[in-house]
């Protein structure tokens, strides 16, 4: 994972727009012409594991977040679990590495997590962030 790249800030729908970069050494993707390996998004938890069930493959538990434009699949490691009581209906930001797997939804490999249930204008706030940071930081890129 290549941390000098930002982790875009990307609605799930915009997400599931990225191309994969094949000739990378790691996992890149590409979204209106921005290299990525992270995403950051925020939403709801509609589906949420018990901490006992851990996926066998990759000792980590699975979550679904949707953020009101489509789904994605969070896996989170033991740390996180043991962190906070994880409900289905909190709101929360995501940041992590992104993986497209061919017919199923994409999935992000949780780096950090926060409850934003509190807040009570997260998600207006939300759209807002993502418009803010393509007009100013990803829309002028891709225009070059």
């Amino acid at each position: 994972m290549d941390f000098s790249l930002a982790a875009l800030k990307l609605m799930c729908a915009q997400l599931k727009q990225a191309k994969q970069i094949p000739s990378q050494s790691s996992s890149s993707y590409t979204y209106s012409g921005i290299l990525f390996q992270r995403a950051w998004v925020q939403g709801l938890l509609i589906s949420v594991s018990d901490s006992n069930e851990i996926a066998e493959d990759d000792n980590c538990s699975r979550f679904l977040l949707d953020d009101g434009t489509g789904v994605v699949e969070l896996s989170l490691s033991q740390e996180y679990l043991n962190q906070n009581h994880w409900r289905t209906g909190m709101y929360v930001m995501v940041i992590g590495g992104y993986v497209v797997r061919a017919g199923e939804v994409p999935l992000i490999k949780v780096h950090k997590i926060v409850d934003l249930s509190v807040n009570p204008n997260r998600e207006a706030m939300w759209y807002l962030e993502v418009i803010e940071a393509f007009k100013l930081f990803y829309h002028p890129i891709s225009e070059d």
